[in-house]
């Protein structure tokens, strides 16, 4: 049977959300996702507090995590080699996740940097991720399609992969960021760079709208990927992208795919359970 690696978002969840959610509420909702088994969470970002305010107590809620009992790994978002170097400082963090967007304008808008800066950022990154014995997940944002009027086709996605290759990348995770793909571009792209890049682990970080999380799921499986990042119950997603924004990938319904598809997942179905009841009060509380 083929196994999938769920990456639980929780950060891109609440990154979003106004009201500031008091630092023992974050650690508890992350404590209970520690338990299901997921392969990776995304749990926080070292970004500036005035452009995610949420986030500001990344640091706090990792330092009253406890992690004895899991085999989770955690991941944080970084924007710049700033943050990658208070990431870094952390042993408890395996993955620097970097944001790097093929579209001018929506890197502009998410790091304030052109997509020329971002190469460069993205560089000083790998070698800060390299000293301290931690990956990086780059998320190609606007993978799929772009709103904006950049230029976008599969051949430029293509030959980003390519650069970003070259540069060392290891684990490549194509985003949606609005919720625009189809599932015809979503296999043509997983169906051709799997393939071609070996060395390369590809994820998809799909949003979505209630109605077509399945045909997203189905074509990226299909298509040979195995990392999928989700957020229970389609909570947050990207708070500098449109206002008309799409939700996150509902972990939910892809573990109701893999299951039906036999795939394993390796999660606790209890502890998801309770880990699903306590997004339902957290979320429904603070949004």
């Amino acid at each position: 049977m083929k196994q999938v690696k769920i990456i639980e978002c929780p950060r891109d969840a609440m990154q979003g959300i106004k009201e500031f959610i008091p630092t023992e509420k974050k650690v508890a909702y992350i404590q209970s996702l520690l338990r299901v088994g997921f392969d990776t969470i995304d749990f926080g970002s070292f970004v500036s507090p005035k452009a995610i305010p949420q986030m500001q107590d990344t640091a706090e809620v990792l330092a009253k995590l406890d992690l004895s009992a899991t085999k989770s790994k955690l991941l944080a978002i970084i924007a710049n080699t700033k943050g990658a170097e208070l990431a870094s400082v952390h042993p408890e963090i395996q993955y620097l996740g970097y944001p790097f967007s093929i579209s001018e304008n929506f890197q502009m808008r998410n790091t304030h940097k052109t997509i020329a800066e971002s190469i460069v950022t993205l560089q000083e990154i790998l070698n800060i991720a390299d000293k301290s014995n931690k990956e990086v997940v780059a998320y190609l944002s606007m993978g799929f399609g772009n709103p904006y009027g950049d230029p976008w086709s599969v051949e430029i996605v293509g030959e980003w992969t390519e650069k970003l290759a070259g540069m060392g990348v290891k684990i490549l995770s194509l985003s949606d960021t609005i919720g625009s793909s189809t599932p015809e571009v979503i296999d043509y792209l997983f169906s051709n760079l799997i393939p071609k890049y070996p060395e390369i682990e590809f994820g998809a970080h799909l949003h979505t709208t209630p109605d077509r999380w399945f045909e997203k799921v189905d074509a990226a499986y299909k298509a040979g990927c195995i990392r999928f990042d989700g957020a229970i119950q389609g909570f947050g997603g990207c708070p500098m992208a449109k206002d008309d924004l799409t939700g996150n990938m509902p972990t939910e319904k892809m573990l109701s795919y893999f299951t039906a598809e036999k795939v394993v997942t390796s999660l606790n179905s209890l502890s998801f359970e309770s880990s699903y009841n306590e997004a339902t009060k957290i979320f429904t509380q603070y949004h």
